[in-house]
């Protein structure tokens, strides 16, 4: 017994030995591991992102590696450069990274996932005559939400609600209509139980990508994740019969058919789509506190609000170029992630003041949308990544943003809003959620509302 114990201690000082060892090469970029041996920087990082991230780049540059549970990350922020590694399928792989998260996440397996058919299958369903198909769903299930509402109210009665509560739970009600609706899930009751469980399951869900859930957080994500498995799943799915339906549920559990994925997975993955699909919903509480929507404000609060982390493993060793010239070895093994919301998004080289939010940010003199921006000296490629970029950017942006128009459009031509406080302020965001698409307030905004009276 104690000899087993002894081979166990001498195995962890050499996992340890081993992992604290490295150093950094000739053209590596800077290194910095931490102080705690092999956890180094995760506590941090998975803090506060954005300012850890921030404080990287003032003490090293554009570029730098740093260690997070026995991982090195090279870290790039330079948006010059960020081409040299969306484009590099060779020694740079997306769909790694995407599978871990997925495991972790959702409880997810697709081992034969291809990334290029799925993205085939989604251009098939989110842009041309789809895309016009499913904004026209949306706006009528908005219409629906929103005439619901106003007939359990009079028109001289104010109600009381959080923003962000409030814009949440229309927009999520609405997309699930469209994209998984069913004459069940058309009942009230339904709808409120779908949308319960997905906060409590998005709540969890930055803790589920970092592995860092409470014992009791494990048993709400996962009785959480269950119960909107069986939410989500339709009913032909467990007798395993198809339907004669051409809805976007049933085409994607047909594509995953095709690439041999079992039952059960099916049922998971449509959890894994519903997140995906309802990733921007946050974003529309930030419109409703700001003017009248313009192609400038939504592109200036995506700007603000949009903070995924860009990530690919590295599957051979890769000489990194960058605009500059430099060039930089990474190791296999090792992964290399952009942070848009840093740069371009906040970078005050990019964007003047860009913590604050300003309207016409997008706009020329002349009211036409401006596209011309410039660090350094050299105009920029990308000034702005909400959407993330190359053969990786989001297929279902159009019909995000559609939905967003329609939204904001429909509130404040229907209903009066008003703060509850006009002193009171946009509460700051979570920081635990930057990484993981749109950013979301730390608290709400309490406001109220009332049918617009018709003259």
């Amino acid at each position: 017994m104690l000899w087993t114990i002894f081979l166990l201690l001498n195995g962890l000082l050499a996992l340890v030995i081993l992992y604290s060892s490295r150093s950094r090469q000739k053209n590596e970029p800077p290194l910095d591991k931490g102080f705690i041996p092999w956890l180094g920087h995760a506590l941090e990082f998975g803090k506060d992102a954005a300012k850890f991230l921030t404080r990287m780049k003032q003490k090293h540059g554009d570029i730098f590696t740093v260690r997070v549970c026995g991982h090195y990350i090279t870290v790039l922020l330079d948006p010059n450069s960020y081409d040299a590694v969306l484009y590099d399928k060779v020694s740079l792989d997306f769909s790694r990274y995407a599978q871990v998260l997925m495991q972790r996440i959702f409880s997810l397996r697709l081992p034969n996932h291809n990334p290029d058919t799925e993205r085939a299958w989604m251009e098939q369903h989110f842009q041309g005559p789809s895309l016009a198909r499913l904004s026209s769903t949306m706006h009528l299930h908005l219409q629906t939400l929103l005439r619901d509402e106003e007939r359990s109210c009079s028109p001289a009665e104010w109600r009381q609600h959080g923003l962000f509560s409030l814009c949440y739970s229309l927009l999520f009600r609405a997309g699930y209509l469209t994209l998984f609706g069913t004459e069940k899930s058309n009942d009230v009751t339904e709808l409120a139980i779908v949308y319960k469980e997905f906060r409590t399951f998005d709540s969890l869900l930055a803790k589920l990508a970092r592995s860092t859930l409470k014992k009791e957080e494990k048993r709400t994500a996962s009785l959480s994740q269950e119960r909107l498995w069986e939410l989500l799943s339709p009913a032909w799915l467990s007798r395993g019969k198809g339907s004669e339906s051409s809805s976007w549920q049933q085409s994607y559990l047909r594509h995953l058919q095709m690439e041999g994925v079992d039952t059960e997975m099916q049922r998971r993955a449509m959890l894994l789509q519903l997140w995906a699909t309802q990733v921007t919903t946050p974003l529309k509480s930030y419109l409703l506190s700001l003017p009248p929507i313009t192609d400038s404000v939504l592109s200036e609060t995506l700007r603000l609000t949009a903070a995924a982390l860009i990530t690919r493993e590295v599957v051979q060793d890769k000489t990194l170029r960058l605009a500059s010239g430099q060039a930089y070895h990474l190791r296999q093994g090792d992964r290399v992630c952009m942070f848009p919301f840093l740069s371009p998004q906040m970078d005050p080289q990019i964007h003047h003041d860009p913590q604050t939010f300003q309207y016409d940010r997008f706009l020329n003199a002349d009211g036409t949308e401006k596209k011309k921006f410039y660090k350094g000296g050299e105009r920029l490629k990308y000034y702005t990544m909400p959407w993330g970029a190359g053969d990786n950017m989001c297929v279902g942006r159009h019909f995000a943003v559609s939905g967003i128009k329609q939204f904001v459009f429909m509130v404040l031509s229907r209903l009066d809003l008003e703060l509850c406080d006009p002193t009171a302020i946009v509460p700051p965001v979570n920081p635990s959620r930057y990484g993981f698409g749109m950013l979301q307030p730390d608290g709400d905004l309490e406001v109220r509302y009332r049918l617009k009276t018709l003259h």
